[in-house]
């Protein structure tokens, strides 16, 4: 294990926490009731549990419990929020309004709802990723039925400013959704302060267990109406059928409550290994830094470097950390991000581009180990690419 790269990429997902290992263990074998079993105590027993988890859910974000919907994760969230306020409020209006720098989830949501007829409008960013307020004021129409603004990018860390946002839609009489897989447990985050209709989250970008994740959907002021995209059952208000997982519910809850207790000095600590990092090679010959440093998830770095392939640059960091180019979702493409490229980076510098994520389990000593091996990868790569177009030139 010891030989193992530095892990650098919390925002792909992040290891189970041992507390929330210990929280979920019991519900694999002793407490293994269906929580819909409700005549008989083992029933009752996961029941409980997962009634725990909701409530800690919903006190993360000002909610309450009834307004937390599980499912498998952020991306099924957000298919839920915007397919689901489309079919629900089909009558009201057609219109959709994102932006260009929304994960796939949502990008590729709202796209197929464009094929079924209804017209999405894809707000560009500002060079340092943030959305010109002004813009998405004068794309909401009458027919707009819904606004969908990740609070943190997965990729660039940007965030973005949710709570006036909420308040521009809210003033308008449009519902606003927001991604906060990136977000949740990280920074605070309070839907009736923000404004928030339909809030995606998941577990395992917060040290929490993969497969689980939640759509707060609100009640009140306004009530929000969900067409179900999953039927079988009466499960989670009717809005998400299937078997719930307590296990997973378990410790779910779990990693949210052990990060809101630590959020303000993990914070700290996080960004003070982000901007050493970043402090260390930042004056490599070449490097960008990608999205507003000053409105940023505190353990995330993203750059580009000129002059340097971008498969070779990955290949040179892997030896000494796991790291990636973007999203974890599209690394299989051999694509430029579509982020970068919203930020006005060419192709060569969007395909040169490393995702810095840092979190609860790094040290100091391997943020400095893996600053001083990205500072001789890229300068050896530099040297080599000189060395080719110095031969080029001679021939």
């Amino acid at each position: 294990m010891t030989n193992r790269p530095i892990y650098l990429d919390c925002h792909a997902t992040t290891p189970v926490d041992q507390r929330v290992m210990e929280a979920m263990q019991p519900f694999f074998s002793e407490y293994f009731g269906n929580p819909a079993s409700v005549q008989h105590m083992y029933g009752w027993e996961t029941e409980a549990a997962v009634k725990q988890a909701r409530e800690t859910l919903a006190e993360a974000i000002g909610a309450t419990p009834v307004e937390i919907i599980f499912t498998s994760g952020a991306t099924e969230s957000n298919n839920l929020a915007i397919k689901g306020v489309a079919e629900a409020y089909f009558s009201k209006g057609q219109h959709i309004v994102t932006v260009q720098t929304e994960h796939n989830a949502v990008l590729d949501a709202c796209k197929y709802l464009d094929k079924l007829g209804f017209e999405v409008t894809y707000l560009p960013v500002q060079a340092d990723g943030l959305l010109d307020l002004e813009q998405l004021k004068q794309a909401i129409r009458e027919d707009t039925i819904l606004v969908s603004v990740m609070a943190a990018n997965n990729e660039i860390g940007v965030l973005q400013p949710i709570e006036e946002i909420g308040a521009i839609c809210h003033e308008a009489g449009v519902l606003f959704h927001t991604d906060a897989a990136q977000a949740i447990g990280k920074i605070p985050l309070d839907v009736q302060k923000m404004n928030i209709d339909l809030l995606s989250m998941t577990a395992h970008k917060a040290y929490g267990p993969k497969g689980i994740g939640a759509l707060y959907v609100r009640r009140r002021h306004p009530r929000v109406n969900l067409a179900p995209q999953i039927h079988g059952g009466d499960h989670e208000r009717g809005m998400r059928s299937g078997t719930l997982p307590a296990p997973l519910i378990v410790g779910f809850g779990k990693a949210v409550s052990v990060a809101l207790e630590e959020m303000e000095t993990e914070s700290q600590r996080v960004k003070a290994l982000r901007d050493r990092l970043w402090e260390k090679i930042r004056h490599i010959d070449g490097i960008h830094l990608n999205g507003s440093l000053t409105h940023r998830l505190p353990g995330n770095l993203n750059v580009s470097v000129e002059s340097v392939d971008g498969n070779a640059l990955l290949l040179g960091l892997q030896p000494v950390m796991a790291v990636s180019s973007g999203s974890a979702c599209t690394s299989a493409k051999r694509e430029p991000s579509h982020v970068l490229h919203a930020l006005g980076r060419s192709a060569d510098l969007g395909f040169a581009s490393i995702r810095f994520g840092i979190g609860r389990f790094n040290t100091q000593e391997e943020i400095d180990r893996a600053a001083e091996h990205t500072i001789e990868t890229v300068q050896s790569l530099q040297s080599a690419a000189r060395g080719n177009q110095n031969v080029g030139v001679s021939k």
